[in-house]
């Protein structure tokens, strides 16, 4: 028989991130779940693409499926930081952020 790790660490029991994401990586739940269901990119593209398994992105599309409110959740927060980072002059969110020099 054969051992299954846990591909996904969410949010709460990691120490690189805040959010779901793949064991070791830094890449996230919410964002393998954008590029596969949202842009329409093959499951084995997204792997290749990070040098993950085919079986990494399903188990993290399966998590996203599985954890429906922890992912609102996830997504609500990272409006949340959005729209307090647009309201602050102080931080910069893209080029025509930075001061003239």
């Amino acid at each position: 028989m054969s051992k299954q790790m846990n591909t996904v660490v969410s949010g709460d029991e990691s120490e690189i991130h805040d959010e779901p994401h793949i064991r070791d990586r830094r890449i996230t739940v919410s964002h393998i779940h954008a590029l596969v269901e949202e842009r329409g990119l093959d499951a084995q593209t997204v792997a290749e693409r990070f040098d993950l398994t085919a079986a990494a992105v399903y188990h993290a599309l399966a998590y996203y499926h599985d954890h429906p409110e922890e992912m609102r959740a996830v997504e609500e927060a990272r409006r949340e930081r959005h729209d307090a980072a647009a309201d602050d002059p102080r931080i910069v969110t893209g080029p025509e952020d930075l001061p003239d020099s």
